[in-house]
């Protein structure tokens, strides 16, 4: 038996009187208790089974990604997914690589390494016969003066990079992607942030802390670097890592509905 309807059961098992306590009536859309306890628990027991059975079998994705702001994001629209890690398999290349291309402009990089991780999870999924439903994957990279800025590689480059963002302009793309089958699209996500000018002071400290190191152009907007932007047009949630509109279109489209 699944660990939801174990669950169901365990709660089926309740007396009736805890059952009316506990409010199941207002839980359950139409339940109304009825002037027999007996009838009204027939009922109740149908009613929770098929409610609970339909939350079983709810349509859900795998998030092709490791990034807990991308599953506090999904958690947020209250998508259910599960994470697809894509390991390395000497059978196989699942891995994606992120090198950018001769004279490739970031707006072009970000959405095609979305796409090839939307393809490498797929694979993932294929190889281990998982069960097929929709795989979404992201790419966030930060621009300025047409150069992409990863991720940097030390504190040194992280130092370097928020140098060169500070007092300016800065763009933030996030390319979205959704794959069933042979069934793939893609969303952009183009967000101008503008830095305060940061001092030499400001900076090291900031990348003394643990903060600048996974993220591209060396910030993460949701933390303490929050305290550098003056001004944002276009997705917060985009500059996180992962753009909700964007995001909601896609899975409405692959039939995964979301509020």
């Amino acid at each position: 038996m699944s660990g939801g309807l174990l669950t169901i059961n365990m709660l089926l098992s309740k007396p009736f009187d805890r059952l009316r306590a506990n409010g199941l009536n207002r839980r359950i859309p139409g339940f109304v208790f009825t002037s027999s306890p007996l009838s009204s628990f027939r009922y109740l027991r149908a009613e929770i089974l098929r409610y609970a059975i339909g939350m079983i079998n709810q349509p859900y994705i795998y998030l092709a990604s490791q990034s807990p702001r991308r599953r506090e994001l999904l958690h947020q629209i209250g998508v259910r997914f599960e994470t697809l890690l894509l390991r390395n398999d000497a059978r196989r290349i699942v891995g994606v690589d992120e090198t950018p291309l001769v004279a490739e402009v970031p707006v072009d990089y970000v959405q095609r390494i979305c796409l090839a991780k939307a393809a490498a999870a797929w694979e993932a999924i294929l190889f281990r016969n998982l069960r097929k439903m929709p795989v979404l994957a992201a790419d966030t990279t930060v621009a300025i003066d047409h150069q992409i800025i990863g991720k940097p590689r030390d504190r040194e480059e992280a130092y370097l990079m928020l140098r060169q963002l500070s007092g300016r302009e800065h763009l933030v793309y996030t390319a979205v992607a959704v794959k069933l089958n042979e069934h793939i699209e893609s969303r952009l996500s183009t967000t101008t942030v503008t830095f305060a000018e940061l001092s030499e002071e400001r900076i090291r400290r900031y990348v003394a802390g643990a903060e600048a190191h996974d993220k591209a152009g060396a910030y993460g907007i949701q933390g303490l670097a929050g305290t550098f932007v003056q001004r944002i047009s276009g997705s917060y949630s985009g500059v996180v890592g992962l753009p909700l509109f964007e995001t909601t279109q896609l899975l409405n489209s692959f039939g995964c509905k979301t509020p």
